[in-house]
């Protein structure tokens, strides 16, 4: 697989984990991003399509590469635009280009769901059913009593903080770097319950890791993790990867083979578009349905503890944690979101795909926010 990956964790990363730490937490959402190479120049290409020229979008994209506005929202490094299935716009940053692969953050754990939903429309595990999580079986546990749906849905009752104060103690990073990093799984499912199972919404990043486990015990019984990383790498490869067509594709493993699947995946900005044409496709993909279509309408249905999550996805609708813009766009719309301002925003009434990929702050998401909002509204229903 050709093309480089900009890697936004620093190298060396868990061995300064301390160090590390403490520059998230003086500057967030920047020091842990990598600086792009100042040699190559950006790319510009934008068609436009019969109903949406050039011009009516340029200004709208213009935006979102802005560095010296009086509503900063950071730094976009890519930005691809599909209609129908044809892209009609993509830009990058100085740096970037078309081969560069980009960390997932969170839109990974729309990966994940849809894994999960390719062992559910095969019948292998069911929505309504206890987990089949190893670590959740023996009698007695409290958590055994978790189904699959309370976890796509965020809903688990499992305690978890995924943003701490400070920083380091947050649940999320001391499982990918901390001291849960060698095996994420195991610290994941470590966690008691806070709440009853199913009563409350909470945004987890190991609840995505656990899914990412019980997909792995479904496909072998081995502990060795080679044995786990070959047989989650062949089942992505045949079952999804492959036939979407997502050739820039990495997927990253603990040290158990565990897939690493609530944060860190790389792909292109091409890919993650075609990533969201096959959302918005209901699963479809070169002329064959790949995930049921009952799954994919699961995914985009809004939980009952939160109207702005579905099923590892993001709707555009009033809710706890929302990354999109209710109000401003079709609540039909829906989103891979991740750390940073990463999107994968899908408006199947507009036929549209908008994939932007970059860095931004906290303080900057309503700016970018906004941004994406307006460029969504220059395309028609």
């Amino acid at each position: 697989m050709g093309g480089k990956i900009k890697r936004l964790w620093p190298r060396g990363l868990k061995r300064r984990w301390g160090v590390v730490a403490a520059a998230l937490a003086a500057v967030p959402g920047i020091a842990i991003f990598a600086a792009a190479p100042a040699e190559q120049a950006g790319i510009v290409s934008i068609t436009g399509d019969a109903q949406v020229p050039s011009e009516a979008i340029a200004p709208a994209i213009d935006a979102l590469f802005a560095q010296d506005s009086d509503a900063p929202l950071g730094e976009t490094r890519a930005l691809v635009i599909m209609r129908a299935g044809k892209i009609i716009a993509e830009r990058y940053a100085p740096g970037y280009g078309p081969e560069t692969r980009h960390l997932s953050w969170s839109m990974a754990k729309t990966v994940t769901g849809l894994l999960v939903g390719i062992m559910v429309s095969d019948g292998r595990m069911a929505l309504d059913e206890p987990a089949p999580l190893a670590a959740w079986s023996q009698r007695g546990d409290p958590r055994a009593a978790i189904t699959l749906r309370q976890m796509m849905q965020m809903r688990t009752g499992l305690h978890h903080v995924e943003k701490g104060d400070p920083i380091e103690q947050s649940d999320a990073l001391r499982m990918l770097v901390g001291d849960g990093a060698q095996d994420q799984a195991a610290y994941a499912a470590a966690k008691p319950l806070a709440d009853p199972p199913g009563s409350a919404f909470l945004y987890s990043s190991a609840t995505s890791l656990l899914l990412a486990e019980i997909v792995t015990e479904q496909l072998t019984a081995s502990r060795d993790p080679q044995v786990r990383r070959d047989a989650m790498t062949n089942f992505m490869r045949t079952r999804f990867t492959d036939p979407v067509g997502l050739k820039s594709f990495v997927p990253e493993f603990d040290a158990q083979g565990t897939l690493q699947g609530a944060a860190m995946m790389h792909m292109t900005a091409r890919d993650y578009a075609r990533l969201g044409e096959f959302l918005r496709r209901g699963g479809v993909a070169g002329g064959r349905q790949l995930v049921a279509t009952s799954w994919m309408r699961f995914m985009t249905a809004p939980s009952p503890t939160n109207a702005a999550y579905g099923g590892q996805l993001w709707l555009n609708r009033p809710g706890e944690g929302s990354p999109l813009f209710p109000g401003e766009a079709s609540s039909r719309i829906y989103a891979a979101a991740g750390f940073g301002g990463q999107y994968i925003i899908v408006s199947p009434i507009q036929n549209l795909v908008i994939v932007r990929l970059g860095v931004t702050r906290d303080e900057e998401m309503p700016a970018l926010k906004s941004a994406l909002a307006k460029l969504v509204q220059r395309f028609p229903s």
